[in-house]
C-alpha cells in the first residue's frame, strides 16, 4: 500500500484492540470493512480504495 495516499488528508488515525479475531475499519463512526462479515483480511489497496469512495 502507498502511505501517502492520504499523507495530508487524515488528521488521526485511532486502533482500537478488540477481541476475537475481530478486525473493523471505521471511518466518521461509519463501519467501512468487517473482517467478521468478510471472513476475510482487506486485500492490498482495499481500505484506502473504500475510504476515497465515502469522498
Amino acid at each position: 500500500m502507498d502511505d501517502s495516499n492520504f499523507r495530508y488528508d487524515i488528521e488521526e488515525i485511532n486502533l482500537l484492540p478488540k477481541g476475537g479475531g475481530i478486525f473493523e475499519v471505521t471511518v466518521n463512526n461509519q463501519l467501512i470493512y468487517s473482517k467478521k462479515e468478510k471472513g476475510r483480511f482487506p486485500e492490498n489497496e482495499e481500505v484506502p480504495t473504500l475510504i476515497r469512495q465515502l469522498g
